[in-house]
């Protein structure tokens, strides 16, 4: 089990914490994935993978990207989210309550599910106690926040010098302090059949291409044919074009939903010989991270170390349900391992009730050493939730769809 004295001298004297792990389709090795979708260069082009040639026991192999760092990020912090407000977990962060604004079903966001965490535009346009947030002093303070000082962030919401954060709104024209991930997580399966093509014949720049094949199709119950005249306007649709409303086009009963979907083949989905889990969390990264003198340096950045250890764990339990038709499953146990500075390793024990006691206490050790965590509530500005309300009127109307592609 890793102690919290254990914890504070590998991050003195050592290089990180990784684990490496092996997982397999839920469904059965050899079973068929289907990786996120990226646009192609050309938007004629279907939808593709995300394809890597890496180095695989001595050889190269096609591998393809199961889930991204960002995405793990959201993951892990949606796990962190989940054990502070069900687990009670003491985990400080900045909430922006919507629950006056009548805009259900939001709620909340919080800096651990905003995308740019402590310094986004929703925590930038909202109000603390009616003034301005980056006016206020804590935001003033995380505005100044710099690794050299990063105790704002430290007391506001650890997770974002966990995950990173960007003060890309800071003076100089985004050149506010950056502060890297000190967890990184990503998944790809290894050694994923490819079909390659030459797409590009100025540079014969070979890109690979799934050898996975997805079908799609559907029988209307109701046999609506696509002859039949549809009239579409903003406000409903009809047979008849006055009868549809003001505005009313034309489409084809696909365009409402009814009628049959002709059979496609694309080329989505893979194989591969194995999925790997790997997490590194630097500890040579988070010593470049200060809060005052030695003490407060070494007890903030074990509280940090505990956090991405704990983050770990929570995900761990939440298990590989990545998205439709991706569930993993372990393929072995893939133990942490503390890797010293000269490269050589040691396997280290961490469950998921251990993760969270040594949590616990590193977070009483930094409010022992003068820590002030400070969560923060605040509200949305008036020009936000309107912002909110009229793309909602937009979508209704049917004018939002060109704008998901931006």
């Amino acid at each position: 089990m890793i102690s919290l004295s254990l914890l504070r001298t590998a991050i003195a004297e050592h290089a990180a914490i990784r684990r490496i792990r092996r997982l397999q389709p839920a469904g059965g090795a050899g079973d068929k994935l289907f990786p996120p979708t990226y646009p192609a260069e050309r938007s004629t082009d279907p939808p593709q993978h995300v394809f890597e040639l890496r180095r695989v026991d001595d050889r190269e192999a096609w591998c393809v990207l199961i889930d991204s760092v960002q995405s793990q990020a959201n993951r892990m912090e949606e796990a962190l989210l989940a054990a502070a407000t069900e687990a009670g977990i003491p985990l400080p962060f900045i909430l922006v309550d919507f629950s006056a604004a009548d805009l259900l079903p939001l709620e909340q966001i919080t800096s651990l599910d905003a995308p740019h965490r402590v310094y986004d535009a929703i925590i930038r346009d909202s109000l603390l106690n009616e003034e301005p947030f980056m006016e206020s002093r804590p935001g003033r303070r995380l505005a100044a926040a710099t690794p050299g000082d990063a105790t704002a962030l430290l007391e506001i919401s650890p997770a974002a010098l966990v995950f990173g954060a960007w003060h890309s709104q800071g003076e100089g024209g985004g050149l506010g302090a950056k502060f890297p991930r000190a967890l990184v997580s990503e998944i790809m399966g290894i050694d994923t059949p490819v079909e390659t093509v030459v797409r590009d014949r100025r540079t014969n720049r070979m890109e690979p291409q799934t050898a996975g094949r997805r079908t799609g199709s559907r029988i209307d119950p109701l046999g609506v044919l696509r002859r039949v005249d549809v009239f579409k306007s903003p406000t409903g649709w009809s047979t008849d074009q006055k009868e549809a409303g003001k505005g009313a086009k034309k489409v084809r009963p696909s365009e409402i939903n009814h009628g049959n979907i002709t059979p496609t083949v694309a080329p989505l989905g893979v194989t591969c010989a194995y999925a790997e889990h790997r997490s590194v969390l630097t500890l040579a990264g988070l010593r470049r991270l200060r809060f005052g003198d030695d003490e407060r340096n070494a007890t903030g950045r074990a509280l940090l170390a505990a956090l991405g250890l704990l983050a770990i764990a929570e995900q761990d339990a939440r298990g590989y349900a990545l998205r439709s038709r991706c569930d993993l499953v372990c393929d072995g146990a893939g133990t942490l391992e503390l890797v010293h500075a000269d490269g050589s390793t040691e396997p280290v024990d961490l469950d998921r009730p251990e993760a969270r006691d040594l949590y616990r206490e590193a977070y009483a050790d930094a409010l022992q050493a003068g820590f002030a965590f400070s969560p923060l509530m605040l509200k949305p500005q008036p020009k936000l939730v309107e912002i909110v309300r009229r793309s909602r009127e937009l979508a209704l109307e049917g004018e939002g769809r060109d704008d998901q592609n931006e």
